[in-house]
């Protein structure tokens, strides 16, 4: 948690904190929410207006009595600056506080040059990003990195990536604060996912609720009573390295079986190629036009969803997987609602129908009675929105008063001063 020396700027900043949760608020509200007194308030709410931290957003609408000035934060006094990356594309924004995006930056990812290459090419779209907003860096607030790895957020380094195989140990939020000089925040894309769907989209801000998220790996972003679940080495939610099939086939974690390897967009990919050189004919090769080599899981489920035959199996097989590595979540975190990669709507409403009976029929009744079972909603860069809540979650929380620093460090004891037991002190 961050701390403050001062009580004064530890109550604007509780005063932003309650602005940006629940308004736009008049300072009656303001007052009734803090139960500070109202000449303190008056007077930090005015040096917050002058500090540009704060505006005014006109009157209330209330239908009786004065009508109270209501008070919102300023769209225009800090920037925040997101990244997301996989072994495909990197995505670089830069949102204002009420999470717009006002700028994008996309390229295709440069694997070619190692680590190196791949660090200097995510700091040079940040650097793109910020230019072409037209900002200055120390307007930007924090900066937020949603990394396709497993990766440590207690540390901000990647420790590894079944994606990426060079990108190991790296230890991303040192070198962006040295580089940078801003705080920066790093998540896997996962968890990045799940803090948007929730916030934004189809989790409706549940306090229990799973995001799955489908890919070339397979992730779960758990949220439990309100709370991200991280685990010891923040490794949980790696959903794709569950056991699903006995005998299966290889994953790159080493094992055998796992989800990812069973049914994730390679081994799709694999499968309808494997089924077309057999001669099978599909409709996906004419969304791919007419080239195998174009082929994409994304068409093999619209294949699906048109009614095509082997791509519809392929499907299913995906669904059933899909369905029993969701019933043990259900099972171990009893959620109210799971929320789908929105790419897998491609598949239509087939698909998941058939996950809601494999759970109906693999999980507890008692953790399948209420589940909410849906598509998510956020259709647009859930990543870069989900770092961009995450980086203004940290910059607003309420720090703590940090204790005078004889009360914390051991300090000389100067002549004539009786130093007494840290227990004794009043």
């Amino acid at each position: 948690m961050k701390h403050v020396n001062k009580k004064k700027e530890h109550d604007k900043l509780i005063i932003e904190a309650v602005v940006r949760r629940f308004g736009p608020v008049s300072r009656v509200q303001i007052h009734e929410l803090t139960k500070f007194r109202k000449t303190t308030i008056s007077d930090l709410v005015r040096e917050l207006l002058k500090e540009g931290r704060l505006v005014e957003a006109g009157p209330s609408n209330n239908p009786t009595g004065r009508k109270q000035v209501l008070l919102t934060l300023n769209s225009d006094y800090g920037s925040v600056v997101v990244l997301e990356f996989d072994e495909n594309t990197v995505v670089a924004g830069v949102l204002d506080i009420q999470l717009r995006i006002q700028q994008i930056v996309k390229e295709h990812t440069n694997l070619a040059e190692g680590v190196e290459g791949l660090l200097r090419q995510l700091q040079t779209c940040v650097r793109t990003v910020i230019r072409e907003a037209k900002i200055r860096t120390k307007s930007v607030l924090g900066i937020g990195i949603a990394d396709p790895g497993l990766v440590d957020s207690r540390r901000g380094v990647t420790a590894t990536s079944s994606t990426i195989e060079f990108w190991k140990e790296v230890p991303l939020k040192q070198v962006f604060e040295r580089e940078f000089g801003r705080p920066t925040i790093v998540e896997s894309k996962t968890r990045a996912k799940t803090v948007a769907e929730r916030m934004l989209g189809a989790g409706d801000k549940c306090e229990n609720m799973i995001y799955v998220d489908y890919g070339v790996g397979i992730g779960a972003g758990v949220i439990v009573d309100g709370r991200l679940l991280y685990g010891q080495d923040c490794a949980a939610g790696e959903f794709g390295h569950t056991h699903v099939m006995e005998g299966g086939p290889a994953c790159k974690c080493g094992s055998i079986g796992c989800l990812e390897a069973v049914v994730g967009t390679n081994a799709i990919l694999a499968r309808i190629r494997k089924a077309l050189e057999e001669g099978t004919n599909s409709q996906v090769l004419s969304l791919a036009g007419l080239d195998a080599k174009n082929i994409t899981a994304w068409m093999v489920l619209q294949a699906a969803n048109a009614g095509d035959k082997i791509c519809g199996n392929i499907v299913a097989e995906l669904g059933n997987y899909l369905g029993l590595g969701i019933s043990n979540l259900v099972n171990l975190f009893n959620p109210a609602t799971v929320v789908l990669d929105k790419r897998l709507e491609t598949a239509g409403g087939g698909l998941l129908d058939q996950i809601a009976r494999v759970i109906k029929r693999q999980a507890l009744s008692n953790s399948v009675e209420r589940l909410s079972l849906r598509f998510a909603k956020v259709a647009s860069e859930p990543g870069l929105l989900g770092m961009g809540l995450l980086v203004l979650d940290k910059h607003f929380e309420i720090p703590a008063l940090r204790p005078p620093r004889f009360m914390i460090e051991p300090v000389p004891l100067m002549s004539g001063l009786r130093q007494l037991p840290l227990n004794e002190v009043a």
